[in-house]
């Protein structure tokens, strides 16, 4: 068994990487999201603080299954999602099911970044592993809760009003950046005679 387990989203990446990682290596794809909120209410908990109730994503946990055998093996794991906020969220969410699955037991699981898909690339990027940035995590699950309390309410409005498939799940950070923006300017704001 290979004593280093990498983590990816895709299988096509999967076997690229394995090419240029070795023997040493076992890398396996998680085929995207791993988790999702629950599809009923209280899938964000408004009065607890927002906490988010997750579930596995049924046709990722045979995936996931696969990535916790391995990991019992590894001796090191590394999470290796995409580079972006939705990546950390699943190098987070892979972390929080494999401690639920008991398949860590004390081993280092740490996150690697890598921005092409070339031999020096990766090799640099697995030499250098850091920890799961939990401000991304906390950006995306912000967005995603968002999404839930206000798009998926506003989409049947949309569809009512204007036509059938509009959604309004989506805001992105552009809009939410303007919004803030807008509020700080009128908290500043010191009114004159």
């Amino acid at each position: 068994m290979a004593k280093n387990l990498l983590i990816v989203e895709s299988p096509a990446k999967a076997k690229t990487l394995k090419k240029y990682l070795g023997k040493d290596f076992e890398v396996l794809a998680s085929y995207g999201h791993v988790r999702d909120l629950v599809p009923k209410n209280g899938a964000v908990d408004t009065d607890n603080n927002y906490a988010m109730n997750y579930e596995t994503i049924a046709r990722n946990s045979k995936h996931m299954d696969a990535i916790a055998k391995a990991a019992v093996d590894a001796d090191n794991i590394l999470l290796a999602p995409d580079p972006d906020r939705e990546g950390e969220a699943i190098a987070w969410h892979i972390s929080e099911l494999l401690k639920a699955k008991r398949a860590l037991k004390g081993k280092k699981m740490q996150r690697v970044v890598f921005y092409e898909i070339t031999q020096t690339a990766v090799q640099e990027a697995v030499a250098h592993p850091r920890e799961i940035a939990m401000p991304l995590v906390n950006a995306q699950q912000a967005r995603r809760a968002l999404d839930y309390l206000v798009g998926f309410n506003l989409s049947p409005l949309l569809w009512r009003k204007s036509r059938p498939g509009l959604s309004a799940g989506r805001v992105q950070s552009p809009a939410l950046r303007l919004i803030v923006a807008r509020d700080l300017e009128m908290e500043k704001f010191g009114s004159q005679e």
